[in-house]
């Protein structure tokens, strides 16, 4: 069988010590069991016929119970609902099995018998959190695994096995993405095309006027050196910002525009997640400035009682923005408008939309990366940008404010979820050279109470190094083509909360201490996928 051709037993050749035999009679045991597995299972690992049954339980899964969508919107919200589902019916009994089929992969017999051996070759078996990475891993990432012979570190002393394979797996991903830090616009559209170097030497000679039309207009229908022919007979009949200093150097004047942030005067602007409010405070004015009649629409995912507590301005900051015609919305979950009666009928409305250095909530006893607890991250992005897809205008900017070295929400979860939403990714561009970079930023939750006493020129925060933070900019651009199911990362079941033994379950015997934790933490977990802010 290939699996036994990819990991070979060990100990085959040089004379090897106890310890390797020992090892190689467990990695022959498991390849021995996980083969008799798919034989019995009557499969085999070239894709079968009878991999698809699983399919009912997906399809109840698409039954919305006490949720009313209207039908175009369903899209938007399928993923966050579907997310509540599966933490809803987790149990430690049969149900649990259920939640495997989300990854179309793990539920094919090869997937368990690779993941097995993986399991058996690392002397994992018995790690929780290995095992969920695993079981979130596609066949070719298990197949990468398999074939590289990668080892995590069990001796290091600030990540464990699981971790630092998830960790590995995620650095594959983000060399295709072109890293979190500078990206002018030119670099980002090589990196879209994947353009040869020549190429990039021609674009960043051109002209703005040039820059633009080939940047708009190049699909790969064409040679490039036949589009950047038709821009510079091009004329530019329209007279508005974007034709402006068309002879300028091309990639310094796209770059001004996002630094400057020049954008749609007509369109409204949503900003979301913005806690004290003050970065909606500098975008209102901002407009105002510039005599733009489009609405500045500024939400929190608190409740205005909570942000009382929390910002003793808050009260004048909504002042502010209502005289500056702003309105403010508290309680939005920005991956859940469509369920929001306040978005209706803002469809194909918004032209530019504002996150700033999203994050899903600090979980005590763990770090943001930890599988644990990262999904919650990634699955944040995912959804975020999906739900963009019916109120962003062909046409509309969005604009994430993050941490290139952020491991919570990583660049890679923006810059990907981003694109397989059909938002472009034009610019990342240091977040100190923004012109809306000077507002009072905090924490978002109960810290902000203790360590945010004001929050004027940014002082109170410092927690990041500045020089990192990035301002990762997208265009949205629909194809028309009907996307698939948004993909979301699997949160750990019950079970495997149960047992696992990082954070705040390290020092925890079995018993019902260990229990009623993982219960506290999974309850956490549903409430914060049904739109419930914590911390």
């Amino acid at each position: 069988a290939e699996l036994a051709r990819e990991c070979p037993p060990l100990g085959h050749g040089a004379p090897s010590s106890p310890v390797e035999d020992q090892m190689a009679d467990e990695l022959e045991l498991g390849l021995e069991e996980a083969l008799e597995g798919l034989e019995e299972a009557g499969l085999e690992e070239e894709a079968p016929a009878e991999e698809e049954a699983p399919a009912p339980e997906e399809e109840e899964d698409d039954d919305d119970d006490d949720v009313h969508v209207e039908e175009h919107l369903r899209d938007s919200v399928e993923g966050s609902l579907r997310l509540k589902r599966m933490l809803s019916r987790d149990t430690q009994g049969p149900d649990a099995k259920k939640r495997k089929t989300a990854n179309g992969d793990a539920a094919q017999p090869i997937h368990q018998a690779k993941m097995k051996s993986l399991l058996v070759k690392w002397g994992g078996m018995t790690d929780a959190v290995m095992k969920h990475v695993l079981e979130e891993c596609s066949l070719d990432e298990l197949n990468h695994l398999i074939n590289t012979n990668y080892m995590p570190n069990k001796f290091d002393q600030r990540k464990t096995p699981g971790e630092l394979t998830r960790q590995h797996l995620l650095q594959l991903k983000e060399r295709e993405l072109g890293g979190g830090s500078r990206i002018d616009v030119v670099s980002a559209f090589k990196l879209r095309w994947k353009l040869a170097l020549d190429a990039e030497k021609v674009l960043r000679a051109l002209t703005h006027k040039d820059l633009r039309y080939v940047i708009n207009t190049y699909d790969g229908s064409q040679t490039l050196e036949d589009v950047v022919n038709e821009a510079s007979v091009s004329v530019d009949e329209d007279d508005n910002t974007l034709s402006a200093v068309p002879t300028g150097p091309g990639p310094m004047v796209m770059g001004r525009f996002n630094r400057l942030e020049l954008i749609d005067p007509l369109a409204d602007a949503a900003v979301f997640g913005d806690a004290n409010l003050t970065f909606c405070m500098n975008l209102a004015t901002h407009r105002k400035g510039f005599g733009h009649v489009g609405r500045v629409i500024a939400t929190t995912f608190e409740e205005v009682e909570t942000l009382r507590e929390r910002y003793k301005e808050i009260d004048t900051s909504i002042a502010f923005l209502e005289e500056h015609h702003a309105e403010v919305y508290h309680g939005v979950d920005c991956t859940r408008i469509a369920l929001d009666p306040r978005f209706d009928g803002m469809e194909s409305r918004l032209g530019a939309v504002y996150y700033n250095f999203p994050h899903s909530g600090a979980v005590q006893g763990f770090f943001d990366s930890h599988p644990m607890v990262n999904w919650r991250h990634e699955n944040l992005m995912r959804l975020f940008f999906r739900a963009l897809r019916h109120f962003v205008k062909p046409g509309g900017i969005v604009k994430v404010s993050s941490n290139a070295g952020a491991v919570g929400v990583r660049y890679s979860y923006i810059v990907g979820s981003a694109i397989e939403n059909e938002f472009l990714h034009t610019e990342t561009m240091p977040f100190l050279e923004w012109h809306l970079h000077r507002y009072g930023r905090s924490y978002g939750d109960k810290r902000d109470v203790y360590k945010r006493p004001d929050a004027k020129n940014n002082q109170s925060y410092n927690a990041q190094n500045a020089n990192s933070d990035m301002v990762y900019c997208f265009c949205y651009s629909p194809t028309g083509n009907t996307l698939p199911k948004q993909s979301i990362r699997m949160p750990p079941s019950m079970q495997t909360l149960i047992n696992c033994k990082d954070g705040p379950f390290k020092n925890m015997g079995p018993g019902p201490a260990r229990e009623n934790m993982a219960k506290q933490l999974h309850s956490r977990f549903l409430t914060e996928v049904s739109g419930t802010h914590v911390g």
